[in-house]
């Protein structure tokens, strides 16, 4: 029988993933029609991207699941008409290896105190020497498959590494938490912090105030999950007392990002343009296929989001 497969996504999109597709379900010996457009009544799997224009999924009388195109899938998660499947997009090869290595970069980068070389207007000769990775603790907020790679190459760079979870997770060279009190842990005396967490209201704003208060005096915050951990009010305050050094935030809560945010004008605040990691078509495609080839052999697709934890 043949699979009515519809790409659901930015119309410019198409074009991007119209050739990898194809060829991975081909490889992976599918007998598919695949296209942007096509009659609701025949659709069996959706490829979709949470900013398309379509939303209703009660209307796909034959749909068996829905393969979100991203890791995040809040805008989608919630969504009352969809009654099928929901895998996220988990892409070891691009989506995660690009976020080890934004993380990893960023991590060296404050470690090893960049910015005081590569931008030194009064060309100060500061003969201070970096720490050593071993006596710089790191905590990653959230360890699904982008926190937990993420965690363990900081780890394998000597870093100790602290990650929480809500529930308790177990990973090689990393001391895993959870749970509220798991949380303060994580955070106390902390010098660099790492946000991969989804968001969810049990998320918003969990660095707050409070618990910026717990980092060591100097602390880094780095972002590249989504804008909404973070109360921005409070961790410009903490900018301010000098309790935190330095932000690089990728996601926020509005983007773009509003030019007139004082983020933007911030000494010590680098914004990036959520381009941390962004799902790349050649090897997202080869994801999409092998999920699709699993549910047409009856077995269980990978990567399903749990709906009642929203990720």
């Amino acid at each position: 029988m043949t699979l009515h497969i519809l790409f659901s996504a930015k119309a410019e999109r198409w074009s991007d993933y119209e050739t990898p597709l194809r060829a991975e379900l081909d490889a992976a010996g599918l007998d598919y029609v695949l296209d942007c457009d096509m009659p609701s009544d025949v659709v069996d799997y959706i490829i979709y991207a949470p900013n398309a224009e379509m939303s209703d999924f009660g209307k796909f009388p034959r749909l068996k699941a829905v393969l979100n195109l991203w890791a995040g899938v809040e805008d989608v998660v919630h969504n009352e008409t969809l009654k099928v499947p929901l895998a996220r997009m988990v892409d070891q090869d691009g989506l995660t290896q690009g976020m080890v290595e934004w993380v990893t970069g960023h991590v060296l980068r404050h470690h090893l105190g960049m910015d005081a070389h590569i931008v030194n207007p009064s060309n100060t000769w500061d003969c201070t020497p970096p720490a050593i990775a071993s006596n710089r603790p790191v905590t990653v907020l959230g360890l699904g498959a982008l926190g937990l790679a993420c965690a363990q190459t900081l780890a394998s760079l000597g870093f100790p590494v602290t990650g929480w979870s809500r529930s308790l997770k177990d990973a090689e060279g990393v001391t895993c938490l959870a749970g509220e009190a798991g949380l303060t842990k994580a955070l106390t005396a902390a010098q660099i912090v790492v946000l991969l967490l989804p968001k969810t209201p049990s998320t918003e704003n969990i660095l707050n105030a409070e618990r910026l208060a717990l980092l060591a005096p100097g602390a880094f915050v780095i972002n590249p999950g989504r804008g909404p951990l973070i109360d921005d009010n409070a961790l410009l305050a903490a900018l301010e007392t000098g309790q935190v050094a330095h932000a690089t935030l990728d996601v926020f809560r509005v983007e773009p990002l509003p030019k007139d945010h004082a983020f933007w004008a911030h000494p010590n605040v680098t914004v990036t343009p959520h381009i941390a990691s962004f799902t790349r078509p050649e090897t997202a495609a080869r994801v999409i296929a092998a999920n699709i080839a699993r549910g047409e052999a009856g077995e269980a697709l990978l990567h399903l989001v749990d709906r009642s934890a929203g990720y």
